[in-house]
C-alpha cells in the first residue's frame, strides 16, 4: 500500500455508516482492516465489473466485491476515452462548492457571464496576484470570478490574517485588490469564512494557488491567461478534451 493511499485513508477520521448491502459490507469491512478508525463517505457501484467505488475524504478508490482488491488511481473507460475518475472528482467538487452561497464569496462579474469560475486565492502569491491584476481582461471575455480564500501558510499565518482583513472590510472587493497589490488593508477581524474555506480547499483537493475550477466542477489547474481561460472553458462546455 502507498504512503499517498495510507496518507488518505489515516486523513479522514472516525465514522461511516452500516451497510445494508452484503456486498458493500464487505467492502466496508475491508477497508476497516487496513485503518479501523477510516471514515467511509459512500460505498457504491463501481463502472468496473466486479469492483465497488469508494468515497474516502473526497477521493474515490476502488475494492473488489470480495473485500481482497483495493485500487487507486484513474479508471478510464476505453471505448468512450473518458476518464472516470476525473468526471466522478469533478462532481464532488461541484457538489462541495453548490454548498458555498455568494455571500460567503468575493465576486467580480462580467458584464455578459458566458462563465463562471471559483479561484481559490492566496493574497501574497504572485500568480494569484497576476490573474487578479488582469481581472478587467478576464471579465470583458465573459468570466465572472468567484474568490474563496485559501490562505497556503494556513490558519494563523500572515496570509490569513490578510484574509480576514479583507473579509471584514466595508468594501471586500476594493480591499481585496488593494491587498492583491501589495498595499496595507487596515487589520480587522469579525465573523468570517476563512477558515470553513481553506478546510473545503483541501476537500476539493487544492494543494496550491491560484486553485481555478470551472462550473461543473472541472479543476483546471493554476494561473492561464484570459485567452487561455476563455478557451480552456469553452472547451470544457462542449465536452471536448484539452489539446
Amino acid at each position: 500500500m502507498s504512503r499517498l493511499m495510507l496518507g488518505i485513508l489515516l486523513a479522514i477520521g472516525a465514522g461511516g455508516a452500516t451497510a445494508a448491502d452484503p456486498a458493500e459490507q464487505k467492502v466496508r469491512d475491508a477497508i476497516k482492516t487496513l485503518v479501523p478508525d477510516a471514515r467511509i463517505d459512500s460505498v457504491t457501484a463501481s463502472d468496473l465489473p466486479g469492483f465497488y467505488e469508494v468515497i474516502l475524504g473526497g477521493q474515490p478508490l476502488y475494492v473488489s466485491a470480495d473485500g481482497r482488491y483495493l485500487m487507486s488511481g484513474a479508471l478510464w473507460d476505453i471505448g468512450a476515452k473518458r476518464n472516470l475518475t476525473d468526471a466522478r472528482l469533478a462532481g464532488l467538487r461541484k457538489g462541495a462548492l453548490d454548498g458555498v452561497g455568494a455571500n460567503e464569496r468575493i465576486i467580480y462579474p462580467a458584464s455578459q457571464p458566458r462563465h463562471v469560475i471559483t479561484v481559490f486565492t492566496d493574497i501574497d502569491c504572485g500568480y494569484c496576484r497576476r490573474l487578479h491584476q488582469q481581472m478587467a481582461e478576464y471579465n470583458n471575455a465573459g468570466i465572472t470570478v468567484e474568490y474563496l480564500f485559501f490562505p497556503r501558510s494556513g490558519i494563523g499565518s500572515e496570509s490569513y490574517d490578510k484574509a480576514v482583513s479583507v473579509w471584514c472590510a466595508a468594501d471586500r472587493n476594493i480591499a481585496l485588490t488593494k491587498a492583491k497589490n501589495g498595499e496595507a488593508v487596515e487589520n480587522k477581524t469579525c465573523t468570517n469564512p476563512i477558515a470553513a474555506q481553506f478546510d473545503l480547499g483541501h476537500k476539493v483537493g487544492v494543494s496550491g494557488t491560484p486553485a481555478v475550477i470551472a462550473e461543473d466542477g472541472t479543476q483546471i489547474g493554476g494561473y492561464l491567461t484570459p485567452e487561455q481561460m476563455i478557451a480552456r472553458l469553452d472547451q470544457i462546455k462542449a465536452g471536448a478534451k484539452p489539446d
